[in-house]
């Protein structure tokens, strides 16, 4: 029995700051951002957006009726969480009225967690072959106003359905991890935004996707040749690059070009959005199978996960038959394209907006899924 991607959806919030503009800001040559960190636009949401709500948004672009029927586990990977207690998941089963026996969980191991939410999600398909899981990344990438790692914020969530005989791409067997102990990039309790050695992380990034290709190239057998793509964690779209790009060094010319071009396709939508954190790898993807024309049915994708602190991981998925005709490839640029670009003083306005939970208040949001009000301190949510 095959499991894997049944349906793939993405969710940003409606406003975006134009990187040119953020450069002009900022002082610096808008090269810097476009080019040297790859990014044209970010992702921005206001204080009635957070990760529930661009999870549940995500997640309800994909699903039917039938889907909440039969769904009987939630899970959602952040490093965004609302609460130290109640997880994410079992507000977010609510807001989709999926059906009551289902067990909701969140998990988080930095921009890594999603990616084990995937394997216990396939791994429980491959023992109930009538279930479906959902499996959703939802983040917010703050890292405070005119900083080092403001240019690589972001914000939104992807939704994944894992089922048997999947539709778009079924999920191999082939994990291998990779865990060290190390402080790139951490955020202690009532730390409001992440600490980073930025040149330390770049390095451990890159020093990890060589450490683990080598392993799984050892224990499968498979070569960058047996791939068709590979689409990387990108907290911002230059660093997949940075470590792919002395790994085929020694390939076929023909092949490393390849899979650069595919590449380039998989971080389309990441260029418009920024970092979405758990959710960064899964966009990579999604923008691969909606922006490359060279993918065919029972290919071979690699997908590199990597969480700061760190865990690492790759795997590989499968093409299915008529992926194409399964993909939302019209409404994700649609959205992506009907966003409102902010001045940098309504980010920055927008930025310093908080919901304080101390007080009831009630908040008007177009969105499907929004905050409605704050009552005996704790948020409450628009239903659709």
């Amino acid at each position: 029995m095959k499991v894997g991607i049944d349906k793939l959806g993405f969710f940003v919030p409606s406003t975006f700051v134009d990187m040119r503009d953020l450069a002009e800001a900022r002082n610096v040559d808008p090269a810097k951002f476009q080019i040297g960190i790859g990014q044209d636009e970010m992702a921005v949401n206001p204080a009635t957006q957070d990760i529930i709500t661009f999870a549940a948004n995500a997640a309800a672009s994909i699903l039917t009726d039938e889907d909440k029927e039969t769904i009987d586990m939630v899970i959602v990977g952040t490093e965004s969480s609302l609460d130290e207690s109640k997880a994410s998941a079992v507000v977010v089963h609510d807001l989709l009225g999926i059906q009551p026996f289902a067990r909701s969980i969140e998990m988080k191991e930095a921009c890594y967690a999603t990616t084990a939410g995937l394997a216990l999600a396939r791994d429980h398909v491959l023992l109930n072959p009538e279930a479906k899981v959902l499996v959703i990344a939802s983040d917010i990438a703050k890292y405070g106003l005119n900083t080092g790692g403001e240019p690589t914020q972001g914000a939104g969530s992807v939704a994944m359905l894992i089922t048997a005989n999947p539709k778009i791409m079924t999920l191999n067997n082939d994990n291998v991890a990779l865990t060290q102990d190390i402080y790139d990039f951490w955020r202690p309790f009532g730390q409001a935004y992440p600490t980073v050695d930025g040149k330390f992380s770049n390095e451990t990034y890159i020093d990890a996707f060589a450490k683990i290709w080598k392993e799984y190239s050892r224990r499968t057998s498979l070569h960058f040749e047996d791939f068709a793509a590979l689409a990387f964690h990108t907290p911002y779209t230059k660093m997949g690059k940075k470590a792919l790009l002395p790994m085929l060094e020694i390939e076929k010319p023909a092949n490393a070009e390849e899979l650069m071009e595919q590449f380039e396709r998989g971080i389309v939508y990441n260029r418009r959005v920024g970092n979405l954190y758990t959710g960064s790898l899964y966009l990579s993807l999604i923008s691969l199978l909606e922006n490359s024309d060279k993918l065919n049915a029972g290919q071979r994708i690699g997908l590199f996960s990597y969480g700061s602190g760190t865990v690492a991981e790759f795997f590989s998925g499968e093409l299915v038959e008529g992926y194409e005709k399964h993909l939302l490839k019209v409404e994700h640029q649609s959205m992506l394209d009907a966003r409102n670009r902010l001045s940098i003083p309504e980010y920055e306005t927008m930025f310093n907006e908080y919901l304080d939970l101390n007080h009831n208040i009630s908040f008007s949001d177009d969105t499907a899924y929004s905050v409605s009000e704050v009552v005996d301190n704790h948020r409450k949510y628009k239903k659709i």
